[in-house]
């Protein structure tokens, strides 16, 4: 099924989010940010959609957009949410950008039927690459800050995520590779994702 208009202008982890969610869901965002996906979910797909975020910039985008949206600190936690009352939490590109990724994703899983979490790959070959022939941080397309800029904190492999799930005793129940090329690579990426998916997106269940 092709993703509706508005859904095409979302990064490539947020159009397989987008994809996944089927209509008429109850959304939480953690880390909204600029609200792009929960606007084309709450437009196309009909989704009731909620977004927390802590920066003020992110806020004033959602609140233009009409979203939802609450100002707070993710690692403060998720106390004042009831077990499954979301269909779907989402973390896309936050995980790696707080102080306590394993309470969140235990969080996001206790609110949440299902969560969808997106991350950036640092076990790509292209990070892999640059590291060892340049000797320097590695930028890539899909992690495009110099070291000195990066909100990113915590830094992980789509093999490193697999493994905190199985140490909280969280089930992946589908994973996507997603990346941002086509060619002769692209086609390693269900194969070896750790290697050649730019990012990784996973459903997530307790």
């Amino acid at each position: 099924m092709s993703p509706d208009i508005p859904a095409l202008r979302l990064r490539p982890d947020l159009l397989k989010i987008y994809e996944v969610i089927p209509p008429g869901s109850r959304v939480l965002d953690l880390g909204a940010g600029s609200g792009d996906l929960l606007k084309a979910l709450e437009r196309c797909k009909g989704a009731t959609v909620f977004g927390i975020d802590k920066s003020t910039a992110g806020i004033m985008k959602c609140i233009a957009k009409g979203i939802p949206i609450f100002q707070s600190n993710l690692d403060e936690g998720l106390e004042d949410y009831e077990d499954q009352s979301f269909d779907y939490v989402i973390l896309s590109q936050t995980l790696q950008q707080v102080q306590k990724p394993k309470k969140i994703l235990q969080d996001a899983v206790r609110v949440g039927k299902t969560a969808l979490v997106s991350i950036p790959n640092f076990g790509h070959w292209r990070i892999r690459f640059q590291l060892l022939f340049r000797g320097t941080m590695p930028t890539t397309r899909a992690i495009p800050y110099r070291w000195y800029e990066t909100p990113n904190i915590h830094l992980l492999s789509i093999l490193d995520f697999r493994d905190l799930c199985a140490e909280v005793g969280i089930r992946i129940v589908r994973e996507h590779s997603v990346g941002f090329r086509r060619g002769f690579l692209a086609r390693f990426r269900p194969l070896w994702p750790n290697m050649f998916a730019a990012q990784g997106v996973f459903e997530i269940r307790r």
